[in-house]
């Protein structure tokens, strides 16, 4: 006989939230969205990496990811150096004290077990092994839910990386290469699920919300230099991709087509600065999003857009806006893959501006046939997580008075 619950589900929500990564964030809001749908009961709060945003935006209770505040600056001198290492001492204590607080902890989506970007071991995978850890031995159920993950390079990073989703009570990917890797890596995946990215089930803005603005291209930039892998090239990766992107916005502008240059981190206004320097046309202008919110009304009054950033494709694609993709990582092309657009990738690493251009007018060509299909994929897509959503209840919440019993006895 299941017991009744004498006190609120305790949940925690853990990532880089509130750091200035759109798609992170609009990951966070989905989840938060669910709970309070499905869960209205639960008492929410965060261990993140921008706890003040976190707290302001969706009046929840935050923590600082790290004790040292400068840990994703490299470090020189000897003093921040010592102060990194002691960091990861005081982080370990102050994370196993979180975990143990919750009944349930979720990471929601995010690329957290992959290394596309330049990553260092003992950031953000060290803290995630933490947290996972800290699960198994408190009996805090911690669910890695809709996540991206791939091939790591480094021994260390992977090693962590591993680890990290062995200790998991839960599991699920937001494509089936993300699988595939974590199965390369010595994982048991066999019950875990391909599930689309969780900002697929935030709301769509209303008609009228966008007007349309004929003509309108959005171009999703991205402050982008390559893979952890790839750090001895950065600099060429980094110049290849602007300078391809430039060309590609001046043959817009050739052909009198307004662009509009988007973000997804804060990283990215580098970017859209150079282009604009680059470009000196009042056909160019940049948008301000803050949110997927932001992004997907922007992407809904084009014509067309193409974009680097996957949490960019994702609003263009879920707003039904025919899409191409400057894609970086195997994850751009499986979403491709998944919304029917396949044909329409195009390597950020080698920007041909009129290969682009090329692929740019056959997606126009193929406008109708394309929101067609993306309709279609679009109410796939949210059927499939309002499933995930239902195997998240039923998996995670029955279990947390005995995992409340078992931290109490310890």
């Amino acid at each position: 006989m299941t017991r009744a619950r004498t006190s609120p589900v305790r949940v925690g929500v853990f990532g880089l939230l509130g750091s200035g990564n759109l798609g992170n964030d609009g990951s966070l809001e989905a989840v938060l969205g669910h709970l309070g749908e499905r869960h209205p009961e639960a008492v929410v709060d965060a261990l993140c990496g921008g706890p003040e945003t976190v707290a302001a935006r969706y009046g929840i209770r935050a923590t600082r990811l790290h004790w040292y505040r400068g840990e994703y600056r490299t470090a020189s001198r000897a003093t921040a150096i010592a102060a990194k290492g002691l960091g990861k001492l005081v982080d370990a204590v102050r994370t196993a004290a979180w975990v143990r607080r919750h009944d349930v902890v979720i990471v929601p989506g995010m690329g957290v077990l992959e290394a596309t970007l330049p990553l260092r071991p003992w950031g953000f995978p060290y803290a995630l092994f933490l947290l996972c850890a800290s699960g198994r031995l408190f009996g805090t159920r911690v669910a890695l839910v809709s996540v991206g993950a791939g091939p790591i390079g480094s021994p260390a990073t992977r090693t962590l990386i591993r680890w990290s989703a062995r200790l998991a009570a839960y599991r699920s990917y937001r494509d089936p290469q993300s699988r595939h890797a974590l199965r390369a890596m010595g994982v048991d995946t066999a019950r875990d699920e391909v599930y689309p990215d969780l900002a697929f089930a935030l709301p769509t803005p209303p008609p009228g919300a966008s007007p349309r603005r004929p003509g309108t291209v959005c171009l999703g930039v991205m402050d982008f230099h390559g893979s952890d892998d790839e750090r001895d090239r950065a600099e060429e990766i980094h110049r290849r991709y602007v300078d391809g992107a430039t060309r590609f916005v001046r043959a817009l502008v050739a052909e009198g087509r307004p662009v509009r240059l988007l973000t997804g981190d804060g990283a990215d206004a580098a970017v859209v600065a150079a282009i604009l320097g680059a470009v000196d046309s009042p056909l160019v202008t940049a948008a301000e999003a803050d949110s997927l919110a932001d992004l997907m009304r922007e992407t809904a009054a084009a014509d067309v857009v193409v974009a680097t950033r996957y949490h960019n494709l994702v609003c263009a694609l879920k707003v039904g806006t025919p899409t191409l993709a400057l894609s970086y990582a195997a994850k751009s092309d499986a979403l491709m893959a998944r919304m029917g657009l396949d044909a329409y990738c195009h390597p950020a690493r080698a920007v041909d501006a009129d290969r682009l251009l090329g692929q740019f007018r056959a997606l126009e060509a193929a406008s109708a046939d394309v929101r067609r299909t993306l309709t279609e994929r679009n109410r796939t897509a949210v059927r499939q997580l309002e499933h995930q959503f239902t195997v998240l209840g039923t998996t995670l919440f029955p279990t947390t008075d005995h995992a409340r019993a078992l931290r109490e006895t310890r």
